[in-house]
């Protein structure tokens, strides 16, 4: 009898929607002022604490986030953004939709994140931005990647969609760049069902998003330029302003069940995640290498009934938008620590609704699979 026969399955993520969630929901919807409204002033003012003051705009999503950043920066056809290639595909989906082409440079094996020699290798005189991701929740070597930056002139836009409160010197991300983005999908660290937010320290660049994100107006009918439609709700700003006041909490359960994690597993073909110095991990994900039959062990612990998954098997440059394209043009991408992780990576359970029990149910089932994979 396997332990899932047992047990009840322990979900790779579990978002939260509990009755404050749904109080904040009920409460905007019989105010009769669901879009763009109270709610969302108040979100934006109450994340900006997150963000060591920034300005923040929030929109739908955090594609939305990225894509509108990207516009507000003017960034375009005959420009290149460097970007890590081991992402989820929107960090350089953002950068297609505006017209601009994608350099990818590989990622640190530890972290997981750009690699600040790899950026610089890959500046040419295109390079009008650099988009660090801050994936799993571990910031980006936001210090190096600045002094690149502005040696070169270049913009800097965080994707943080996985790393809400993250911080690297004790500065959060989402406060180091031109600008940062944030998802609050509903497996993020924190949600608002669905949703995005931009930070930046720049009042004209907070105001060219706000314009984008409404038209291109700020007054009713005074168009001052091509926008979209890309506002956030007011039910989904309550519902992210309930879980902002939580996110602390939630955040230092994730790092205790990490600490816990990376203490009891013992199992010589897994490696644990390791983070930089002077850096808070916020464990979106808590990653693991498996070094060895990955698939076996990803088998395994779901019969265990532990749930588990690999963000990301194909990195971005193998996806078909942007193979077929490099295959035509007979370019291609020098990226082994890029291609090794999606080869290796598990994510394991880690969000705060882990029990105890269910932390040693995790443990034990890693363990378990001793070294033969």
């Amino acid at each position: 009898m396997s332990m899932s026969d047992t047990h009840e399955p322990i979900p790779a993520a579990r978002p939260v929607i509990g009755e404050d969630e749904i109080e904040a929901a009920v409460r905007v919807l019989r105010s009769g002022r669901v879009v763009q409204g109270p709610e969302v002033a108040a979100f934006e003012a109450e994340f900006s604490e997150l963000v060591d003051m920034r300005h923040c705009v929030a929109v739908n999503s955090g594609t939305s986030a990225l894509h509108l950043t990207l516009l507000a920066l003017g960034l375009g056809p005959g420009d290149e953004v460097i970007v890590p290639s081991f992402s989820f595909a929107a960090s350089a989906n953002a950068v297609r939709l505006v017209g601009a082409d994608v350099v990818f440079a590989d990622i640190e094996p530890d972290t997981f994140c750009l690699d600040p020699a790899a950026v610089e290798a890959a500046i040419t005189p295109r390079t009008a931005a650099i988009m660090p991701v801050h994936l799993y929740g571990h910031p980006a070597a936001m210090d190096q990647i600045m002094a690149i930056a502005e040696r070169h002139g270049l913009a800097v836009v965080e994707d943080a969609c996985q790393a809400h409160a993250a911080a690297l010197h004790g500065t959060p991300v989402g406060a180091f760049g031109t600008a940062g983005t944030f998802s609050f999908y509903p497996t993020k660290n924190m949600h608002s069902l669905e949703g995005g937010m931009v930070t930046t320290a720049d009042a004209d660049i907070a105001r060219t998003l706000r314009l984008l994100r409404n038209q291109g107006m700020e007054q009713r009918y005074a168009n001052e330029i091509v926008g979209a439609n890309v506002r956030m709700t007011d039910v989904s700003a309550a519902i992210g302003r309930v879980q902002r006041a939580k996110l602390a909490g939630w955040t230092e359960q994730r790092i205790a069940n990490a600490a816990y994690l990376t203490e009891h597993i013992t199992a010589p073909n897994v490696i644990t995640p390791r983070v930089a110095e002077n850096a808070r991990h916020v464990y979106h994900q808590y990653t693991v290498r498996v070094r060895g039959d990955r698939d076996a062990a990803m088998a395994r612990l779901a019969e265990a009934g532990i749930g588990n998954a690999v963000y990301y098997p194909t990195p971005i440059h193998r996806l078909k938008p942007y193979w077929e394209p490099d295959q035509k043009a007979g370019r291609t991408w020098d990226l082994p620590e890029t291609e090794r992780a999606a080869a290796e990576v598990v994510s394991l359970p880690v969000h705060p609704a882990l029990s105890a029990g269910d932390l040693e149910r995790i443990a034990s089932a890693v363990n378990a699979l001793g070294e033969q994979l």
